[in-house]
């Protein structure tokens, strides 16, 4: 039967629960075993699609078109697997599905109570998602003591009961603070942690992940040891590091997956490789070139603090690229609204070695990424566009080389007198019956490559094609699109609801712009476009997809691949 890791946090949050839940999963996957994850938010929300990106970070989009928490992109790029959108778990999901089954009768007259119909909700959803797979790491989010945590923790517990404790490991990832006025590393958080989970649920860590600046040393782990009662072999250190990606490598220089295999009463079924991870890592850590590449957003300032987490995925993207080209690339965030207040700013972009302007929404900071997209194509710099980066691109396009002055997205300018990014006739209707959800476009969709385009090599190269062609055989869904061959089509993931105006094409056709990739709408044949390139350029390249949620660290974004190659040439 499965398996469950519970991880849960102390302390703090963020201090890297998805990280060693996703290196879990990664050790047992090395040592034979089938691994699935499954994030629990207690949030009242029930996805991340309307949680702001400056507060909670990026929101992840899913194959089969879930909003959710930026912790499954963690267990994606860890695991090579594709997670569907049931192994997000929030609060506002399972109160929803008990309400509604208390209204139509369900519970037959019972008196329904967060104890025990919430955990058995709980447990439900749990066990579908973990189905058919060895282990399943459950990660709770937020920290012990969080009054929305309460029936998740009893939910676990009650895991336990119910299968015994050989099946249930729980491993707590503690944050051991060193205060700057007394520089020593305090474990009392860390007990008073093991204390509140204790109390809050019966619950004992099997395993404590101690997270800190520096190495656990001896001392504080025997403090820990004699105050916890916990044996010193499962307190595990796990400090700072370079890259998220060594963190399964240290763990398992302290043995942790044959101990979680002990724990459980089981063997290895293989013997761990690493090699190509470590050679990967090692391109991170020492690479044999660097670049510096601007990214020009808008999520980027709150107050005193610089927010990266907006284009978490992108950012690994970068380095999974960067990685596979022994390169590392240098992230600077420029702030597309700064582009607009100081078009001298624009001549700062000189300095990079290419441009990337991500997705994003509304009208803040638009003309910055109008004006980078502009001084990219007009210097020869490599630019990636992603999503809105795209529709910034063609609205540049079409201002200055096809002179439709004034040209925009309805989005940001509904009287535009040249919409070429435009809500389309069949979302407009959608949007008058107020279902603004059905006019967005979320998941994978197809996009059917031209053959002798640029983009079509990169995928070709990658075996990105062969990859997807056997995952669209082997599916059925509207998301497709109508297919008349499946040798050039590949699949990427979106979620966004404007699109180009095909009244446009054409006339940026004639002026040399390259549509090199289109799906073809299931419900009314709409060709829609996906994919931009400009041939004269050293790389200028554009997607309406989000192929930052694909990528792998041993297996990266055909895009980014590209994109880093020619930033290095």
């Amino acid at each position: 039967m499965t398996k469950f890791i519970v991880v849960v946090g102390g302390v703090i949050s963020g201090v890297g629960k998805g990280v060693s839940s996703a290196s879990i999963g990664k050790i047992l996957q090395k040592y034979g075993y089938s691994v699935t994850a499954i994030k629990i938010d207690p949030y009242m929300n029930c996805d991340a699609g309307t949680l702001r990106p400056t507060e909670h970070g990026e929101v992840w989009v899913t194959d089969d078109g879930g909003e959710i928490d930026q912790d499954l992109g963690n267990y994606e790029r860890f695991l090579d697997q594709n997670i569907p959108k049931s192994h997000n778990i929030t609060t506002g999901q399972v109160y929803r599905t008990v309400i509604e089954k208390e209204r139509k009768g369900e519970y037959l007259g019972k008196t329904v109570q967060i104890i025990p119909h919430i955990p058995e909700e709980i447990q439900k959803r749990v066990l579908e998602s973990s189905k058919g797979f060895d282990f399943a790491i459950i990660e709770v989010g937020g920290t012990i003591g969080d009054y929305e945590n309460v029936p998740f923790l009893f939910a676990m517990k009650a895991l336990e009961r119910k299968f015994g404790k050989e099946n249930v490991l729980y491993v707590l990832v503690t944050y051991l603070l060193v205060p700057r006025h007394m520089e020593e590393m305090k474990t009392k958080p860390t007990q008073q942690a093991i204390k509140l989970l204790s109390e809050a649920a019966g619950i004992f860590p099997d395993l404590i992940f101690c997270r800190g600046p520096f190495p656990l040393d001896d001392i504080r782990r025997r403090k820990i040891e004699s105050s916890a009662n916990i044996p010193s072999e499962s307190i595990i250190s796990e400090p700072d590091i370079d890259t998220i990606y060594r963190v399964p490598l240290d763990l398992e220089k302290e043995n942790v997956g044959l101990k979680i295999l002990k724990k459980c009463n089981l063997y290895p079924k293989a013997n761990p490789n690493w090699e190509e991870w470590e050679k990967l890592v090692s391109n991170i850590v020492n690479p044999a070139k660097k670049i510096k590449i601007a990214i020009v957003g808008k999520y980027v300032d709150v107050g005193n603090f610089t927010l990266t987490d907006s284009y978490v995925s992108i950012n690994q993207a970068l380095i999974h690229a960067g990685a596979n080209l022994n390169v590392k690339v240098e992230i600077i965030w420029v702030n597309a609204k700064d582009l607009e207040k100081n078009p001298s700013e624009l001549e700062k972009l000189k300095e990079y070695q290419g441009i990337l302007v991500p997705g994003g929404f509304g009208s803040s900071g638009v003309e910055g990424k109008i004006k980078a997209a502009q001084f990219a194509r007009e210097n020869n710099i490599p630019y990636l566009g992603i999503c809105y980066g795209m529709q910034m691109a063609l609205i540049e396009f079409a201002r200055n080389i096809l002179n439709l002055e004034n040209a925009n997205t309805s989005e940001v300018n509904p009287d535009t007198p040249h919409p070429v990014i435009d809500i389309l006739p069949a979302q407009k209707e959608l949007m008058k019956n107020k279902d603004y959800g059905g006019t967005m476009r979320l998941g994978a969709y197809a996009a059917i490559l031209k053959k002798d385009s640029q983009t079509y090599k990169l995928y070709e190269e990658t075996q990105r094609l062969e990859k997807d062609q056997e995952i669209i055989n082997k599916t059925s869904s509207e998301r497709l699109g109508n297919l008349e061959t499946t040798d050039n089509v590949i699949l990427e993931r979106h979620r966004h609801r404007w699109e180009v105006s095909p009244k446009y094409v054409e006339r940026f056709e004639e002026k040399g712009m390259v549509f090199s990739g289109h799906h073809i709408r299931e419900s009314d044949n709409m060709k829609l476009m996906e994919f931009i390139e400009l041939p004269s350029h050293k790389f200028f390249l554009a997607t309406q997809g989000h192929p930052e949620f694909k990528s792998r660290l041993d297996d990266p974004s055909p895009m980014f691949l590209g994109f880093v190659r020619a930033c290095t040439s």
